[in-house]
């Protein structure tokens, strides 16, 4: 990870330079998002699958930018969560979309945004009943992660192996869908037990 930060220096200093502020980099991760989507429906999924990691990239740095300026406040904190998973959910739209020809590939595509929500869902509200939970495995980096990877390798992978187009990133999403319903439900005991505690 330290290597990846390491190139995004420059680009990070440069926008210091420019006068750059957080929001651009919120709303230019908004952007990919959408366009991640868009591309994955339409079948060109390494093109979504690059959007999906510029999109990463920007989130990274708007975090980043918050802190060299000195600025991180709760709208910050507000418009960068809220707009995370709407670039998220775009993005596994376009997912949805494009594996129609799969019996069970809509639901199983519905399913890895459901669990993906509901893991958002459980930290949100145990902040706001004062318990930070940032707990389990398939948290938004690996679901971005993975979800990048599958779009960018499906293609090389099915046509080598002589399987149906989609197959890879149909398994890679059962696996986030499984994932992210275990972790929002581990998140959802854990944040209890402390505030059964509390009580």
């Amino acid at each position: 990870m330290h290597w990846f930060l390491w190139i995004l220096t420059p680009i990070e200093a440069l926008s210091l330079r420019l006068g750059a502020r957080p929001d651009a980099f919120n709303f230019a991760g908004l952007g990919f998002g959408l366009l991640s989507g868009i591309l994955i429906g339409t079948g060109r999924l390494e093109l979504g699958g690059g959007a999906i990691a510029l999109g990463g990239v920007c989130d990274i740095l708007d975090g980043r930018l918050a802190r060299a300026h000195k600025i991180e406040s709760d709208y910050g904190k507000f418009i960068d969560s809220t707009l995370d998973r709407f670039v998220e959910v775009f993005a596994f739209l376009g997912l949805v979309f494009y594996l129609r020809p799969h019996t069970w590939g809509p639901l199983v595509a519905a399913g890895a945004i459901t669990g993906s929500l509901l893991v958002s869902y459980a930290r949100a509200r145990g902040e706001s009943v004062g318990v930070l939970c940032k707990e389990g495995l398939m948290q938004r980096a690996e679901r971005l992660t993975l979800s990048c990877l599958a779009c960018l390798f499906d293609p090389a992978l099915t046509a080598h192996f002589q399987w149906v187009p989609g197959s890879v990133l149909l398994w890679v999403l059962l696996l986030i869908a499984v994932g992210t319903f275990l972790t929002a439900a581990q998140r959802t005991v854990w944040i209890a037990l402390r505030l059964r505690r509390q009580g």
